[in-house]
């Protein structure tokens, strides 16, 4: 995962997307997108998380793009 997001993974707030989004903590966030746990054991997003992420940053981008327009 966080090899697909690496041309915007370091201009997000990954803990803010994990609070507003998922109701879940950064350290969550990171351990998702890095692939492993806590405990160093594999782990990933689950097809339903998957979803929410995508329409997660669907939302973030429409929010920056209202922003940009009203620059």
């Amino acid at each position: 995962m966080k090899y697909q997001m690496k041309d915007i993974a370091l201009d997000i707030t990954w803990s803010k997307i994990a609070k507003r989004y998922f109701g879940k903590s950064a350290s969550w966030m990171y351990h998702k997108l890095n692939g492993m746990d806590g405990n160093g054991k594999p782990t990933d997003f689950s097809p339903e998380e998957r979803e929410q992420l995508k329409n997660a940053l669907f939302d973030f981008s429409e929010r920056v793009r209202t922003v940009a327009y009203a620059i």
